[in-house]
């Protein structure tokens, strides 16, 4: 059977056109086929872009809900509508009548051809997936340099262990919501001077249900669902990034007449670190040397994520120059390799000398910039004397 439009946005069949949009958005950048490393994401992002095509006209969002899905699929394979209003059928309506379909509009002949109610059951007793939930984790960043597996806990919605879900007792008495005469909407008429306008919604005597009870459940005070604190793991990718999302599915709140549970997103959020700067896969680092170090060269030790290593500092280096390690940064996220690591030398003036690097330097000074010979060994007792 095809996905109900509702279904596949997540939605419930009372949101509104922003949440719907809204939903799209969410779709669209997870499964568009540009980004998406999901093999069906091609097929799964022109299902969400047709639901809201659907769901945000509305005249066709209202023959969806009156005729069901697969009675809309074949209507419009029919070609029994081209997409709604528009003054005096500006966008095509076949059935005539002033665009917004007064007496006698769209909505009336598709009733006379396929009958009213939304395919055979009513629209209050199909499944419908629960709501997404969103909760945040908080990482330091050599956890998001390795990668952990992480236990959190959650207070969230779950179906209910007394009534499993029902909303009232097993042996409760039922009987056809008198509202909606078990439909589980009701369809609203106003005659307005543009035309009939038609306006269908969740029943709010029965829910939705299109039956009501003799009892409700008194654990959930029949809401189907009560609230409880739950353990969880979560797998954390190597290389994830600050204020990104993760997808558990299934992990939401449960759906309604047996309908899939919603997904649980986690907001990842990693910590400052003391001493290394992120910008994105790459790393930063200042990394202090002595005046002797710059001048004459040396071999410093570099600490990593994952340990030290050894860099070459040539003579002359200037205070502020950057060095780049490659392939010491970050992990890559769905990619292989890693990131870079850029070291910045700060040359550090030292205000605690002894007088045996007073007198070096002070040697150093007044030979400075004049060519003169020196005394053997000036140069290595200035380099050993720090």
């Amino acid at each position: 059977m095809t996905e109900d439009f509702y279904d596949v946005l997540g939605v419930s069949q009372d949101a509104s056109e922003e949440e719907i949009k809204a939903a799209y958005r969410k779709k669209a950048s997870e499964y568009h086929p540009d980004v998406s490393d999901d093999p069906d994401a091609e097929e799964k992002f022109k299902k969400a872009k047709k639901a809201k095509e659907v769901l945000t006209d509305e005249e066709k969002r209202q023959a969806y809900d009156r005729m069901g899905h697969e009675r809309f699929e074949q209507a419009e394979k029919r070609g029994g509508f081209d997409g709604g209003g528009g003054a005096d059928g500006a966008r095509g309506n076949p059935f005539g009548g002033a665009g917004g379909g007064g007496a006698g509009g769209f909505e009336d002949i598709f009733e006379q051809f396929f009958g009213g109610g939304r395919g055979g059951g009513g629209g209050g007793d199909r499944p419908r997936q629960g709501q997404d939930l969103r909760t945040s984790l908080d990482l330091d960043l050599e956890e998001a340099f390795e990668g952990v597996e992480r236990e959190f806990s959650v207070t969230r919605p779950s179906r209910c262990p007394d009534c499993d879900g029902e909303g009232h007792p097993p042996d409760a008495d039922a009987r056809t919501c008198p509202n909606c005469d078990g439909r589980g909407q009701v369809t609203q008429v106003q005659q307005t001077p543009f035309g009939r306008m038609q306006q269908t919604g969740t029943c709010r005597q029965c829910g939705g249900d299109g039956t009501l009870y003799s009892e409700t459940c008194a654990t959930c005070d029949g809401e189907g669902q009560v609230r409880e604190e739950s353990t969880l793991s979560v797998d954390i990718p190597a290389g994830i990034r600050d204020g990104q999302t993760l997808r558990m599915e299934g992990e939401g709140a449960p759906g309604r007449n047996r309908g899939p549970n919603g997904d649980l997103l986690i907001e990842v959020s990693v910590a400052d670190h003391p001493d290394f700067e992120r910008d994105g896969d790459d790393l930063q680092y200042q990394h202090p040397i002595s005046f002797p170090q710059a001048t004459f060269g040396d071999t410093v030790e570099v600490p990593t994520l994952d340990g030290t290593v050894e860099m070459d500092v040539p003579a002359g280096t200037q205070s502020g120059e950057t060095f780049r390690l490659k392939g010491k940064g970050m992990p890559r996220l769905r990619r292989r390799g890693r990131g870079d690591l850029y070291v910045q030398v700060q040359v550090v003036t030292p205000d605690d000398l002894n007088e045996e690097q007073r007198e070096a330097l002070k040697e150093f000074a007044e030979a400075g910039g004049e060519e003169v010979d020196v005394k053997e060994g000036f140069f290595e007792r200035i380099k050993s004397s720090f």
